[in-house]
């Protein structure tokens, strides 16, 4: 089954160059459009996309709004990448705050756009963790604020828990971690589901911003 894919932005030159990449690849359908974040909830109900990839600046409802109300709303909900201009960016990273699972930059080679939605789409990786760190090191608090460090003690997790969730921050996929800790790696993906369930996270990249957040790791 392919990756289908929702396309959300005000520009109608972006969505055409990011369908005329996508649907180039076999693996992958574009299932339709938006021009707005207002749209995307009747969309996604309609459309069941597994990934949505959406402008993070839009006029009536941004990117983050639009994250936190699919989230929020919608069963089940799509992986959401939103699209950005810059790439050091606190709209990104509060993007990535509300729940979204990475960002692409619209300059972005085709491939890396390909790659993008693929590996959102799988699951088992961060993407561009080291722009994620760089966000966190910029726009997150100094030191992890104090909501986010009560929550990664309420936690509780394992010594080994806490050595996956450390190597997910760096974007080890569960197959290199697996690697790195020398298990296989349905014990890893046991491991992460642990993680993510123990920090109420929904996914690894919500779990990797708690880890900055919190100041279990040093984003730097």
């Amino acid at each position: 089954m392919p990756v289908t894919v929702l396309l959300v932005d005000d520009e109608p030159l972006v969505r055409a160059g990011l369908r005329a990449v996508l649907e180039a690849q076999s693996d992958i359908e574009v299932v339709g459009e938006a021009a707005d974040g207002a749209a995307v909830i009747p969309l996604v109900r309609q459309l069941r996309p597994d990934v949505v990839a959406m402008d993070v600046r839009m006029p009536l409802m941004d990117g983050i709004e639009a994250t936190r109300a699919v989230l929020r709303t919608v069963e089940q909900p799509p992986k959401i990448v939103v699209v950005t201009t810059f790439e050091n960016d606190e709209y990104v990273y509060e993007a990535l705050r509300a729940g979204a699972d990475g960002f692409l930059l619209k300059r972005a080679r085709p491939a890396e756009i390909v790659h993008a939605v693929r590996l959102v789409a799988e699951g088992e990786s961060l993407l561009f963790p080291a722009s994620v760190r760089q966000l966190a090191a910029q726009y997150g608090d100094e030191g992890g604020n104090r909501a986010a460090r009560a929550a990664m003690e309420r936690a509780q997790l394992t010594e080994r828990e806490a050595e996956v969730l450390r190597l997910m921050t760096r974007g080890l996929s569960n197959a290199e971690i697996a690697a790195r800790l020398v298990v296989g790696t349905e014990t890893v993906k046991s491991h992460v589901s642990g993680v993510l369930a123990k920090l109420g996270a929904r996914d690894r990249t919500q779990a990797v911003i708690a880890a900055y957040e919190s100041g279990f790791v040093a984003p730097g």
